[in-house]
């Protein structure tokens, strides 16, 4: 028998405001053309009074759960990715178990920045297929705009809000045909100072602001994005021409385009939400895969492919048979 770890369902959920690019204009030295040509972003939402990472967690949590015809009581261990905590201790992942009403499962926060929800599901899949836990809920939730320079014109306009959800059983069968198939994770601390936060508990006693070299962000991404796509695709034992569904972290049109492009994949195999939600981190991969799932998209038996690549750098993929 093979224990894997089977999607049950997915959710997500945004903040109430939706800022376009024109509204943008209006407080910030840029266009809808320039931003649009440059990232191919739209709009994104961005969190308001009473709205943070973990009440924005706790609705995509509810949402999978619905969609997974589950209880909070069903669910014995939540992982929550996210670089913007609700505090510096405890993890958010404890708001959200006490938002539920939860009264005992395993929770923590995973902090690998916007391929923190990859990082979240192989430490769950890991974690059901060998039985420390049986149904997990798997968070991605950011609320990047509180650490935003917004001046700072060439960051400010990539990133939003948000969060997506799924839920992940434990379920045991002799073909092992659905579920996580394969999970590939890399870190390269080197490159800290290309995309980071200058600020910390530990060092200046700040929250600080965001701070990134794009250009070179972005050679680094198409580079490592193609890498470990191959990767996870020989883990299991698959090839592009295998994929459905390519769901990677929307961080800009250009490189999404330059990674499926690598891989030889058609543009209509790549699920693109960057232009309605631009960068939200941790959140964007279960964002865009809860779309694609609620608008019939994702059917049974597809075989999607996840991947990510933050500061750090992380970077990551999974591959995913629904």
């Amino acid at each position: 028998m093979i224990r894997r770890s089977i999607l049950l369902g997915t959710g997500s959920a945004l903040p109430a405001r939706k800022v376009t690019n024109a509204e943008l204009a209006q407080t910030v030295d840029t266009s809808d053309e320039w931003i649009v040509e440059r990232t191919g972003i739209r709009a994104r939402y961005i969190a308001g009074e009473g709205e943070t990472t973990a009440s924005l967690a706790t609705d995509a949590a509810r949402a999978a759960l619905d969609a997974a015809k589950l209880t909070p009581q069903d669910i014995d261990l939540i992982i929550l990715a996210t670089a913007t905590p609700d505090q510096t201790f405890p993890a958010s992942a404890t708001l959200v178990q006490a938002a539920l009403g939860i009264d005992d499962c395993v929770a923590f926060d995973v902090a690998a920045v916007c391929s923190g929800f990859l990082y979240a599901v192989t430490v769950a899949d890991s974690m059901i297929r060998s039985g420390a836990a049986r149904r997990a809920l798997v968070i991605g939730s950011e609320t990047f705009s509180r650490i935003l320079d917004w001046e700072d014109r060439g960051t400010c306009v990539l990133f939003g809000d948000g969060a997506g959800a799924i839920v992940l059983g434990a379920e045991e069968s002799t073909e092992g045909t659905r579920g996580i198939l394969a999970s590939k994770l890399h870190a390269d601390g080197r490159h800290n100072q290309l995309l980071y936060v200058d600020g910390g508990p530990s060092t200046t006693q700040t929250v600080g602001k965001l701070r990134m070299r794009g250009q070179e962000v972005f050679r680094h991404a198409v580079v490592n994005l193609a890498s470990v796509l191959t990767e996870v695709l020989a883990l299991a034992d698959l090839t592009p021409a295998d994929i459905d569904w390519l769901i990677p972290h929307q961080a800009n049109a250009r490189i999404l385009d330059a990674t499926a492009r690598k891989l030889k994949l058609p543009p209509e195999k790549v699920v693109m939400t960057v232009d309605q939600h631009a960068n939200t981190s941790a959140a964007s991969v279960p964002l865009a895969l809860d779309l694609a799932v609620r608008d019939g998209r994702i059917k049974t038996g597809d075989l999607l492919v996840l991947e990510a690549m933050g500061g750090g750098f992380t970077w990551g993929a999974c591959a995913l048979r629904v």
